[in-house]
């Protein structure tokens, strides 16, 4: 298992770097590239929670944390790179972070060369998770701590949007994903996904909290006139659980969709009366559409469009064939872009194409009759997040392509596809942060959200 995993990496040339590109290839996805923090705890510090003298961190990184997703690193990389890494932490975590170096504003690509304008790098309250343009010259952004604000050509609005329901847990989950009504010009409806909580104090992470999805309305800089369209009973809600999923779609019928992810419940992921690992369709009112797969049974939750899904953070209709497409964020590979059909059955935890943090098979299965094979697989796993397909007139070579944002690998990939298979795959913006969210601007340009650092990009061609 260990070769196998070495394998995995060495694909990646990890063996051949140096501690500080090590750092970036396996650990700035989540601790941040200067070692700020970012999804999980800063590494320069002086409190350890695990303990902070050296053979201790050296212990942590070979090994793992139990019940965390910290990898036992000693299971992918030889000892002596994982003693390299530890000693480059230690030296690195007393001093200040460094400036990151400098990135190009312009990218040459297949195509196009590619113009990069960094609208918004200061401002958000925290890191900024979903993006939807209203008009030509406004959007509006989520931040996962709860926030809502406004961008007006090009710049963040510094009033934020008051009177959101509270949201906890953040890291993975937190005010998430929204969407605009098809007829929002008529009646003004902000759909938003977010990690609701059960009572009234408590830390982020010791309240039992789970996936809601509510709409309503922002006058004047409030939100307003809020309506719940799906939650379930409070014994579903976990406590300190991560991979929420929570992208959101409608569909040119009019159809809202979301995601939840398994919430590290591998077990419920197959049960039909468990919310993990799954996307649901229902009408904009939050009633069932009648041809749902478990529309009118009892013994499942009605929502439910698709099972065996491990953490869905990017799903998109195609802008031809209608295709309801998603990306997979997989364990240590198995990264996964499916097309999502109704009533089908994706697999997690029974089959996967990646191994689980620990380094140990989650299954000896990758394939089962009665269970999707994905589109593509990725391995190592880039982390994958949004997906958009183009529609603009700027870039017309890529008109209805595919672009996939990845985390960990900080980067965006173009994919061209012929029918259900990958004909072409391009690889920009590498190292720029956390891709979070990608859309089509109402001028044509694509507008990318990251994290770590939090920004706004505008990318014309040249």
């Amino acid at each position: 298992m260990k070769t196998l995993i070495l394998a995995l990496l060495l694909a990646a040339g990890a063996h051949a770097q140096t501690a500080p590109e090590l750092y970036q290839t396996l650990c700035a996805g989540c601790h941040g590239a200067q070692m700020q923090g970012g999804q999980y705890a800063p590494l320069r510090k002086s409190e350890w929670l695990y303990g902070g003298s050296r053979p201790e961190i050296l212990r942590t990184v070979m090994y793992g944390i139990a019940g965390k997703e910290m990898v036992p690193w000693s299971k992918v990389i030889p000892v002596a790179q994982v003693e390299a890494l530890v000693d480059y932490i230690i030296a690195s975590r007393d001093s200040a972070p460094g400036a990151p170096a400098a990135k190009p504003d312009t990218l040459k690509l297949a195509d196009y060369t590619v113009r990069i304008e960094r609208l918004v790098e200061n401002g958000f309250r925290s890191s900024p998770w979903g993006l939807e343009f209203v008009d030509s010259h406004r959007a509006l952004v989520t931040e996962i701590r709860g926030g809502l604000r406004w961008v007006v050509d090009g710049k963040l609005d510094p009033e934020p949007i008051v009177g959101l329901p509270e949201t906890v847990q953040y890291g993975t989950g937190g005010m998430m994903d929204l969407v605009l009504d098809p007829d929002y010009a008529l009646n003004g409806w902000i759909y938003i996904g977010y990690v609701h909580p059960l009572g009234n104090s408590g830390r982020t992470d010791e309240r039992p909290a789970m996936t809601r999805i509510i709409r309503g309305r922002v006058v004047d800089y409030r939100w307003v006139q809020q309506e719940l369209l799906f939650n379930v009973p409070d014994d579903l809600y976990f406590i300190n659980r991560g991979r929420w999923g929570c992208r959101l779609l409608i569909d040119k019928a009019g159809y809202l969709y979301f995601t939840i992810g398994d919430i590290r419940e591998n077990a419920d992921v197959q049960r039909l009366n468990k919310p993990a690992g799954k996307t649901y369709r229902i009408n904009r009112d939050g009633s069932i559409p009648s041809d749902n797969p478990y529309a009118g049974r009892t013994d499942a939750i009605q929502a439910i469009y698709t099972i065996g899904n491990r953490n869905v953070q990017g799903i998109a209709q195609h802008p031809v064939t209608g295709q309801i497409w998603g990306t997979e964020h997989g364990p240590m590979g198995g990264d996964e872009l499916n097309v999502l059909k109704l009533g089908r059955n994706y697999g997690w935890p029974v089959i996967t194409w990646g191994l689980d943090y620990d380094g140990t098979p989650i299954t000896t299965l990758t394939e089962k009759e009665g269970m999707e094979q994905p589109v593509k697989y990725w391995k190592p796993s880039p982390a994958l997040c949004p997906l958009e397909f183009y529609t603009g007139d700027l870039f017309p070579k890529w008109k209805n392509q595919a672009f996939v944002g990845a985390l960990v690998f900080q980067e965006i990939k173009r994919l061209k596809l012929a029918g259900e298979k990958v004909e072409e795959e391009e690889i920009f913006l590498k190292g720029y942060g956390r891709v979070r969210d990608i859309k089509t601007g109402p001028e044509g340009a694509i507008y990318v959200l990251l994290n770590e650092p939090d920004q706004l990009l505008r990318l014309t061609p040249r």
